[in-house]
């Protein structure tokens, strides 16, 4: 059974490796709808936490939204890249968070979750939940697909291959109802043919 621990370092070495050629990137047009959607139901100036957050291209556009931002990453060559736009940035991976509880308002995580096995994502879905205010909200999108997997893709073009986990619908939002309420889920099918799970959360009151 796959656990997070021994997942974290080969993706930690597969981003490092990438950073570069990430940043250099165009964001996809349904990605951008999507999170304008989710800009749309945030409040002025809220505190704003990225996980996940690469080389910083979503957290410098909530920044420039007006929206507070702090950014997290598992890659020190991400975290770099994020600070080279400044960004405040760190070294963090989602089992060990770090920041003091109830500190943001708001919780972005883009296709990051789709990288912890199932036996740490109620542990992962935990740690964003912890660091965001009561009623605040958090954003979860990832890949997935009625029927679910865990492990590497095949031809993936990360050195190591990364490791996936691909949830059903049902599956992904049974993970999240113990801890959050469901304020929309909806999925998107990409140009590329993926199913995109796109979940916006809260935390309860």
């Amino acid at each position: 059974m796959p656990r997070y621990e021994d997942v974290l370092e080969p993706l930690r070495t597969a981003y490092d490796g990438h950073a570069a050629w990430r940043d250099g990137l165009s964001k996809e047009p349904w990605k951008v709808a999507e999170r304008q959607a989710f800009r749309d139901r945030l409040e002025p100036g809220s505190r704003l936490l990225e996980v996940g957050a690469g080389p910083g291209q979503d957290s410098a556009w909530f920044r420039a939204e007006g929206m507070s931002v702090v950014a997290a990453d598992l890659s020190p060559a991400m975290v770099e890249l994020c600070r080279a736009k400044g960004i405040d940035a760190y070294v963090k991976d989602l089992l060990h968070l770090d920041f003091p509880a109830e500190s943001f308002d708001v919780v972005f995580a883009m296709n990051c979750l789709l990288h912890v096995p199932n036996e740490d994502l109620p542990a992962a879905l935990a740690a964003i939940r912890d660091v965001v205010r009561p009623g605040g909200l958090v954003f979860v999108g990832v890949y997935g697909n009625e029927t679910p997997f865990e492990g590497p893709l095949d031809g993936d073009q990360h050195d190591p291959p990364r490791f996936f986990s691909w949830r059903s619908d049902e599956q992904l939002c049974a993970f999240a109802r113990p801890l959050f309420e469901i304020a929309d889920f909806h999925p998107v099918i990409t140009d590329k043919g993926f199913r995109f799970q796109s979940l916006t959360l809260r935390r309860p009151r």
